[in-house]
């Protein structure tokens, strides 16, 4: 057996995993916009709209990015090398957080 085929599975792993951050990009890009309009029509902080704007900018940052992540994924796989997704993976923890921080900024002016 070649080592490519000792790590490789048919499963669909990878397509399923690329799902899952296209799902993660759309939800942060469509819910900071909606969040953004909806603090912007109510007056709310600017921090608010601010924060969820950051978080609809991440969304789409990380959804243009799913197609060379894909590629990296699959050319890691087939070559039996590490993958380094650092840098999605921050896009997604400080748009996850932006919105944390709109919530919270959206819950305290609406009290």
């Amino acid at each position: 057996m070649s080592r490519e085929e000792e790590i490789w599975d048919e499963g669909l792993q990878s397509e399923r995993t690329r799902l899952a951050w296209v799902r993660t990009a759309v939800a942060l890009s469509t819910g900071g916009l909606g969040a953004a309009g909806l603090s912007l029509r109510h007056g709310l902080p600017v921090l608010a709209v601010v924060a969820f704007t950051l978080a609809a900018l991440c969304g789409g940052v990380l959804l243009i990015r799913t197609g060379v992540r894909f590629r990296r994924v699959q050319a890691a796989l087939h070559g039996g090398t590490p993958l380094n997704a650092g840098l999605d993976v921050l896009f997604a923890w400080l748009g996850t957080l932006s919105v944390v921080a709109g919530a919270i900024t959206f819950v305290l002016a609406v009290k």
